[in-house]
C-alpha cells in the first residue's frame, strides 16, 4: 500500500472522499476491528445455525471443530455449561479467525486513517488503479471541473499554460524519462544536433497526442533550439500528469483529458496565441490546427514557413488545399514515409489495438467474429493480431488491391451488410466519414462492441445515436452502452474516438520512429534554402527515412552488410544509399 502513495504522489489527507460509499457486505459481519458491525447479529453461533450458507474460513472451521471435540471429550456434565460461554468461546475463535486474515490489511489501513474518518479498501485501491499516471485511463478520479477556471502557475512562477493540475508535474517527468529509454534516436539527436541548433528561431505550434513519448519530441526541438506551443488533437488520449511536466519545464500546454469540443478548440486557440506569438511551422496530427489557423489566422497562415502532418485525414486535408490552390506554405507528409507507414500503422496497431480491447472490455477474442472495416497498413496490423488470438476475422474493402492483399493473407473479404447482424466486434480504420451507419448500428445484435482505428471520429455515424430513442448508459471509462428501446445495446468505446490512444498506450519505440521523422521533416522545411519546396505537398526524403531506421538499428543489436564499390556500381546506386527508389513499395 506504501507504493500507491509514490505512484500518486498525493497522502491519504489529500485524496477526495467519494459522493457515495458502496453498501456493507452483507456475508461479513466482523470488522477489521474483530468487532461485530452494525446490523450483525449479536449471536454468532444462532448466525451459524440458522443460515447454513454463511461461509467460513477453513481456519474458522477448525477452530469450531477444536471446540466441539473439547465440548464431546468433557462428557455430559460439562454440557450443563451455560451457553452464554459457548457463544463468547466461538466468538472469539470467529474474531481471532478475522484478525488473522486481515492483520496485514488492518496494520496498513490503520496507518492511513484520516481525520474525516475511514475510507473503504476498495476506495483506496480503485484510487490507485484509476489515478495511475502510466494508465492513460485515469480519469475517473479527477476533479471534473474545467481547468479554464482556474489560474495555475508553475514553480517558475509562469502562467501560460492550461492543464489538469500542475502539481502532478513530478510524475509526468518519471513518466518522461521512462520514455526515453525506448526513444534512442530522439536522444541521438539532442546529441548530435544539439549543438548545432538547427531550429533556432523555429517557433512549433503543435496539436498531437500528449503523452510521455510526445513529450520526448517537445523537448527535443527544444533542445536543437525550437519554441514550442502545444494543444492536443484527442480529447481522452492526454496524459494529464505529462501535460503538467511539461508545464512546469516552461512549454506552453494547452490540454487536459476529457475536454468537452468546446474546449478543444478553445485549447487550440490559446496555442496559437495569435496577439502574443507569431508561429512559423506547424507540427499537425490530424489536421485541426492548420484548419483553424488557415480559417481564423488567414495572415498567419501565410507567413507559414512549413507544416508536418502525420495523419491520414490531415494529409486528405492537405491535398484538398493544394488541389484547390489554396495551400500556400510548403506541407510535408510524413504519413506516407516508409517508416511511419510500417511501423508506427502496421506493427504499432498489430499490439495495441488488443491492448485497447482487453482494457475496456476484459473479452475473450478467440472464436468471436470480428469484421475489419479498411484493409492498409492498420487494417492489416489490427487483422493480425486478432487472428492470432483465434478470431473469425472479416475484412470490408473499397480497394481491389488492398482486397486481393487481405485474400491472400486468409481473410474473406465481404461488404459489412453481409455480415453485421453475426459480428461480435467491428473495428474501423479506413480514415472515411459514415464507414458504419445507423443502418448497420441497428442491426447489429446485441452485446457487439463498436470501435475505431482510424484518427477521426467520423468514421461511426455517432450523431445518428444521439437521439431520444436511444439511451446511453456509462459503464467505465471509455466504455458507453448505446441501447436501443427493445433492451438490446451494443459497446461503444471511447466515443467512437482512436481507440489505442484513448484506452491504452502504445510502444516508446514505435514512436520513436515516428517522432524522429516528424523531428526531421521540421528540420528539412524550415533549414531548405528557399525555392527548394513550392506551396504543395512532399514526402520525407528517402534518405532520411533511412536514416531514422538505421538510428533504432543499435537497439536490436543489429549490423548492416555494407555494398563495395563493385556492387554499388551494378546497382547504380551509391553505397551509402538510398537504397530504393521513390517507387519502391516496401
Amino acid at each position: 500500500m506504501a507504493e500507491e502513495k509514490d505512484q500518486t504522489g498525493s497522502s491519504w489527507d489529500d485524496l477526495p472522499l467519494p459522493d457515495k460509499y458502496p453498501e456493507p457486505h452483507k456475508e461479513n459481519r466482523v470488522g477489521l476491528n474483530g468487532e461485530a458491525e452494525e446490523g450483525a447479529s449479536a449471536n454468532p453461533v444462532e448466525e451459524s445455525t440458522k443460515d447454513q450458507s454463511v461461509k467460513c474460513s477453513p481456519n474458522l472451521l477448525q477452530m469450531l471443530k477444536a471446540a466441539k471435540s473439547w465440548r464431546t471429550a468433557q462428557g455430559r456434565d460439562r454440557e450443563e455449561v451455560s451457553e452464554s460461554e459457548t457463544e463468547e468461546t466461538v466468538a472469539e475463535a470467529r474474531k481471532t479467525d478475522m484478525q488473522i486474515q486481515f492483520t496485514d490489511q488492518k496494520k496498513d489501513f490503520n496507518k492511513r486513517l484520516t481525520k474525516t474518518g475511514r475510507r473503504s479498501l476498495s476506495r483506496s485501491i480503485s484510487q490507485s488503479s484509476t489515478d495511475s499516471y502510466s494508465s492513460v485511463c485515469s480519469d475517473s478520479s479527477e476533479d471534473e471541473s474545467s481547468p479554464r477556471d482556474k489560474l495555475q502557475k508553475n514553480s517558475k512562477g509562469l502562467s501560460d499554460f492550461c492543464v489538469k493540475n500542475i502539481k502532478q508535474a513530478e510524475f509526468g517527468r518519471r513518466e518522461i524519462e521512462i520514455a526515453q529509454q525506448e526513444m534512442p534516436a530522439l536522444m541521438v539527436l539532442r546529441k548530435r544536433a544539439g549543438g548545432e541548433k538547427p531550429l533556432a528561431g523555429a517557433k512549433v505550434l503543435g496539436c498531437t497526442h500528449i503523452t510521455a513519448q510526445t513529450a520526448v519530441l517537445i523537448e527535443t526541438l527544444s533542445v536543437l533550439g525550437a519554441q514550442c506551443r502545444w494543444a492536443a488533437c484527442n480529447i481522452f488520449s492526454t496524459q494529464n500528469a505529462v501535460a503538467a511536466a511539461l508545464a512546469e519545464q516552461g512549454t506552453s500546454v494547452f490540454a487536459w483529458r476529457g475536454e468537452s469540443e468546446d474546449d478543444f478548440w478553445w485549447c487550440i486557440d490559446q496555442c496559437v496565441g495569435a496577439e502574443i506569438w507569431q508561429p512559423n511551422m506547424i507540427l499537425d496530427d490530424g489536421g485541426d490546427l492548420t484548419h483553424w489557423i488557415y480559417k481564423k489566422h488567414p495572415s498567419l497562415f501565410k507567413k507559414l514557413k512549413g507544416i508536418v502532418e502525420e495523419s491520414v485525414t490531415g494529409i486528405y486535408r492537405l491535398y484538398q488545399l493544394s488541389k484547390a490552390g489554396k495551400l500556400c506554405v510548403p506541407a510535408m507528409n510524413v504519413n506516407d514515409s516508409v517508416t511511419k507507414q510500417k511501423f508506427d500503422n502496421l506493427y504499432c496497431c498489430k499490439e495495441s489495438i488488443v491492448d485497447g480491447l482487453k482494457r475496456t472490455t476484459d473479452v475473450m477474442f478467440g472464436g468471436k467474429q470480428v469484421v475489419v472495416c479498411g484493409y492498409g497498413e492498420v487494417g492489416k496490423g489490427c487483422c493480425a493480431a486478432l487472428k492470432a488470438l483465434g478470431a473469425v476475422v472479416y475484412v470490408t474493402e473499397v480497394d481491389p488491391i488492398c482486397a486481393l492483399q487481405a485474400c491472400m493473407d486468409g481473410f474473406r473479404v465481404i461488404k459489412l451488410s453481409e455480415v453485421i447482424r453475426q459480428v461480435d466486434l467491428v473495428i474501423t480504420c479506413t480514415g472515411n466519414k459514415n464507414v458504419v451507419g445507423r443502418e448497420h448500428l441497428d442491426r447489429m445484435k446485441n452485446g457487439c462492441i463498436v470501435c475505431n482505428m482510424g484518427h477521426s471520429s467520423t468514421e461511426i455515424e455517432l450523431a445518428s445515436l444521439r437521439t431520444a430513442e436511444l439511451r446511453w448508459e456509462r459503464v467505465r471509462p471509455h466504455v458507453d452502452h448505446v441501447i436501443w428501446p427493445d433492451g438490446k445495446r451494443i459497446v461503444l468505446l471511447a466515443e467512437g474516438r482512436l481507440l489505442n490512444l484513448s484506452c491504452s498506450t502504445v510502444p516508446s519505440l514505435v514512436l520513436s520512429i515516428t517522432a524522429t521523422t516528424q523531428a526531421l521533416a521540421l528540420i528539412e522545411l524550415y533549414s531548405a534554402p528557399e525555392g527548394r519546396y513550392k506551396q504543395d505537398v512532399y514526402l520525407l526524403p528517402k534518405k532520411m527515412d533511412e536514416f531514422v531506421a538505421s538510428l533504432h538499428l543499435p537497439t536490436f543489436d543489429a549490423h548492416l552488410t555494407e555494398l563495395s564499390d563493385e556492387q554499388a556500381k551494378y546497382l547504380g546506386i551509391s553505397k551509402h544509399g538510398p537504397f530504393k527508389p521513390n517507387y519502391y513499395r516496401y
